[in-house]
């Protein structure tokens, strides 16, 4: 018997089966399908949003690497420039140490000049005093040869070492 269709018991199955979607529909459905609803719109806005947060990154990681990109062109620039103020001022000071040392080379030469043409006139003072002086012994004294050579020589040697 227990192998056996009851068709009773199937009918009063099937009606009972029924019923209870019945039931299920007006008292349990509607919040389920509620919930499911906003379940699946919550994760609807979630993906939204992590598209949006996704699309905002991906925005931001090109702008980053823009801003990087002119960062190092700006600091290449300002290397760039700042070697060639180094280049011009080295050429300047080297300008103006090459004219500086010309300059003192130049008055070193004009002293030197002025100092020699000084000593020249000074020795010339001197050797025509002392042929003066000479000649006055000389002509003072009628001398031979030998007093007159004798004479310069003590007059020269009188003379100081200078």
């Amino acid at each position: 018997m227990l192998l056996s269709v009851n068709p009773g018991l199937i009918i009063w199955q099937i009606i009972i089966f029924i019923l209870l979607l019945f039931l299920l529909k007006k008292i349990a459905w509607k919040p389920l399908l509620t919930s499911l609803h906003t379940r699946e719109q919550g994760i609807r806005d979630s993906i939204e949003q992590a598209e949006k947060i996704k699309v905002e990154s991906e925005n931001l990681v090109v702008e980053n690497k823009k801003i990087l990109a002119e960062a190092n062109a700006q600091s290449m620039k300002i290397i760039s420039e700042s070697r060639e103020a180094a280049g011009k001022l080295r050429e300047e000071l080297m300008a103006k140490a090459q004219e500086d040392s010309r300059k003192l080379l130049e008055q070193a030469k004009i002293e030197i000049q002025q100092e020699k043409e000084t000593a020249m006139a000074d020795l010339r003072n001197e050797v025509s005093d002392l042929a003066i002086k000479a000649a006055e012994k000389i002509i003072n004294e009628n001398l031979d040869e030998n007093k007159q050579k004798k004479i310069v020589n003590d007059f020269i040697s009188q003379i100081p070492n200078n």
